[in-house]
């Protein structure tokens, strides 16, 4: 059991976006039964690699100031080591849900509880951590483009075609937009989302 991760428990809010939203969000997107099916491909690929693509997004998020202060000690400023290592835990599982791509009730109340973990709702309160009380907005869908195409050369290590290759890191890039998407609602005024 990773702590923290309580997908598909009670202990969940249900989430205020419905399944028919989801769908219709999902028809802009046009992330449809192809994508999902690439998603799923992935899954072999990525599960044996989920450390080295975290290593990956790790080095990334640490090497901007402006993104590892979420994961830092807000009176001393210095990364809180526990902290991050606890997100690394639900990160690497993120990682393999999304490939499953399983979107039914349970995720979307999950998608709903990562939302509110990076709002000032939630921030913090999981871990027990002391760092800044909100992750800004503006990061959440910035962070779709380095996480989607550094995932690339992960997804280029099981001998797909270029064309697989393709369909698979566009599907993860509709998922991640999605879930970026999902992910903005405690921060939207009541009646806007």
């Amino acid at each position: 059991m990773i702590p923290g991760y309580t997908m598909g428990t009670a202990a969940l809010q249900r989430s205020p976006v419905t399944l028919e939203d989801l769908a219709r969000l999902s028809e802009v997107l046009l992330l449809g039964d192809e994508d999902r099916a690439a998603l799923r491909r992935s899954l072999p690929l990525l599960e044996g690699q989920v450390e080295a693509i975290l290593d990956v997004w790790y080095g990334f998020v640490g090497s901007k100031p402006q993104l590892l202060t979420y994961f830092s000690d807000a009176s001393t400023g210095q990364p809180d080591a526990a902290y991050l290592a606890a997100v690394r835990k639900r990160f690497g599982q993120w990682i393999l849900d999304t490939a499953r791509a399983d979107y039914d009730q349970a995720w979307l109340d999950y998608q709903h509880e990562i939302g509110l973990r990076h709002h000032s709702t939630k921030k913090n309160r999981t871990d027990g951590a002391t760092a800044t009380p909100i992750i800004h907005f503006r990061y959440l869908p910035a962070l779709v483009y380095p996480v989607t195409a550094t995932l690339r050369p992960f997804l280029e290590r099981g001998g797909h075609s270029a064309a697989e290759v393709d369909a698979m890191q566009q599907a993860w890039i509709k998922s991640v937009l999605l879930q970026s998407i999902l992910w903005s609602y405690p921060y939207v005024r009541d009646g806007q989302f």
